[in-house]
């Protein structure tokens, strides 16, 4: 497989520096893909709050919920912006840290084995269909570099993290990711 000190990333993402990665335990066994949702301050989009999460420079300052998550060390792989554009902040074949406590098919701690991707936006607003246009684009170049990654293993937060969160929501329309999804994997 791959060596981890050769990044992989998406073609076409701006590239944004997490501090908030590590290696995988096995970078053989990438095997999941899951969506979640954010937007800093909540249900604000185009605002600099998610890239100062994920790059540790969030001021507790500038908005009233920022000291509950400045402490916090988080990342994706990707953001998906309201306008489409994809910013990378881990390289796939390395270790985000997004899923938090998670569990996949009785399997723990999905970060080790789980690709993140973030879309901008909330549980209830629909998201843009720029944003599942470059949704599927970087999906196809995650499933042709990880063929462990099935249709029955692209889930949201929501299905890995129960109870807990609730992203990407109920306004994330699965049937038609899933079914271009199924498409791309016909094709592998």
């Amino acid at each position: 497989m791959e060596n981890q000190s050769e990044a992989i990333t998406y073609s076409a993402a701006l590239r944004k520096a997490s501090p908030f990665y590590d290696e995988r335990p096995d970078a053989a066994d990438v095997s999941l893909l899951v969506i979640h949702n954010i937007s800093l301050p909540p249900g604000e989009f185009g605002t600099p709050g998610i890239e100062q999460l994920f790059t540790g420079t969030i001021n507790p300052d500038d908005h009233p919920v920022y000291p509950e998550i400045a402490h916090l060390k988080v990342s994706a792989h990707c953001v998906i912006r309201r306008n489409g554009d994809v910013e990378q902040y881990v390289p796939f074949n390395y270790r985000a840290w997004h899923a938090g406590v998670s569990s996949f098919q009785g399997r723990q701690k999905c970060n080790d084995f789980a690709i993140g991707i973030e879309m901008e936006g909330t549980d209830v607003l629909p998201y843009t269909d720029a944003q599942y246009n470059s949704l599927i684009k970087v999906s196809k170049e995650i499933l042709n570099q990880y063929p462990l990654i099935t249709l029955g293993r692209v889930v949201g937060h929501n299905d890995i993290a129960p109870g807990r969160k609730t992203d990407p929501g109920v306004a994330f329309n699965w049937p038609a990711y899933r079914q271009a999804l199924a498409a791309i994997l016909q094709d592998r």
